[in-house]
């Protein structure tokens, strides 16, 4: 059976890193006979240029028939002095929420190769795996009301709530123990429940839901002392559960001690198992169009997309042994290069994949 694939090359570096994960998809096509029907669309800046809004109506009814979509990045200063309601992020959130995607996994994975890249020692990150688990379309970043507004005294003043139902923190969750229960069976609950009434409430949901997985060790945490824990002792995580914003700086953070924000990908979830893929780093406009974007991190967020979504585990363990073997070969692009290693462009990293996957047996 065909599957959909919808592809959303965005701004910045992102069509290029996006171009580079194509050559595999190609690849795939063409040589193993994987049945993909590849479509793009807008979104993020350039849909505002083009459309004059960031996630236009066209974008979202091809995202809704697809199987999965493929995302590169969005946003850049371009846009940053347009109408809030109307700049690339707004796009981004549109997308997550029209399509229910309320389970963001991050995987903050070590290369073995890469361990002396990472600005940790080596003894504290060797063998680094943690899955991140965001919640993704709710708490500060939707909540209502939000805005700016004007007080009597002349001042102005900016305000977003935070707020959480029983509902959504039990489903992600259950995402969470579900995830831990094929690894190492220990969750970690990221919150801030000593001062946020939010979180109180997340953290007591989380701890009932984890009545029905009595073989998982559950431990609660601040999200102070998880971003200092990170830093001090990573490996002490296996998998990590926490609200919106709390897992979108936490993650961020985990990506250094792998080495490079350019090595980790994403995948965002809806209940039925449909997904957008994307890497965690930004559209970097500073490097956009000069063969510098490492594309690692997106070539990794196709391989999610095989494992998660059209459950092609086989097919996502060959592009992560590609990724591991060019790797292996001492190939890096400038965020990853070191002494004596072999620094690449963006493209020669994406031929040199597609490379390492044709000489698999």
């Amino acid at each position: 059976m065909t599957k959909k694939i919808l592809i959303l090359p965005g701004d910045g570096i992102g069509p290029e890193i996006v171009a580079q994960t194509e050559k595999v998809l190609a690849f795939l096509i063409d040589q193993r006979g994987i049945k993909l029907e590849l479509e793009h669309g807008l979104l993020g800046g350039c849909a505002v240029d083009a459309a004059g809004v960031p996630l236009p109506d066209e974008t979202l009814a091809k995202a809704k028939e697809s199987d999965a979509i493929l995302l590169g990045s969005v946003g850049g200063p371009k846009w940053d002095t347009i109408e809030r309601s109307i700049r690339p992020e707004r796009g981004l959130l549109g997308i997550r929420s029209g399509l229910g995607l309320f389970a963001n996994l991050r995987p903050a994975v070590l290369f073995p190769q890469l361990a002396n890249a990472s600005t940790l020692r080596e003894d504290v990150v060797s063998g680094l795996d943690i899955m991140i688990v965001r919640e993704l379309t709710g708490g500060i970043y939707f909540g209502q009301p939000r805005g700016i507004k004007e007080l009597e005294d002349g001042q102005r003043q900016g305000f977003n709530t935070l707020v959480y139902s029983e509902s959504e923190i039990e489903r992600i969750a259950r995402v969470a123990f579900e995830i831990a229960s094929k690894r190492q069976k220990r969750v970690c609950s990221v919150d801030k429940a000593n001062v946020l009434e939010a979180t109180e409430l997340w953290r007591e949901v989380v701890t009932n839901v984890a009545k029905d997985y009595p073989d998982i060790e559950l431990e609660h945490m601040y999200v102070d002392n998880a971003a200092m824990q990170l830093v001090r002792n990573p490996k002490q995580f296996d998998v990590m559960v926490t609200t919106n914003m709390f897992g979108d700086i936490l993650s961020d953070l985990a990506s250094m001690l792998t080495g490079s924000i350019g090595m980790l990908p994403s995948a965002s979830l809806a209940s039925d198992g449909s997904g957008m893929y994307e890497p965690i780093h930004g559209s970097a406009p500073d490097i956009a169009g000069q063969n510098l974007a490492n594309p690692l991190a997106t070539i990794l967020s196709l391989s999610m997309l095989f494992r998660y979504s059209l459950d092609e585990a086989q097919i996502a363990d060959q592009i992560d042994q590609a990724v591991s073997q060019v790797l292996t070969d001492g190939l890096r692009t400038k965020d990853i290069n070191a002494e004596g290693m072999t620094c690449v462009g963006t493209n020669e990293m994406g031929d040199a994949v597609v490379k390492a996957l044709s000489s698999q047996r």
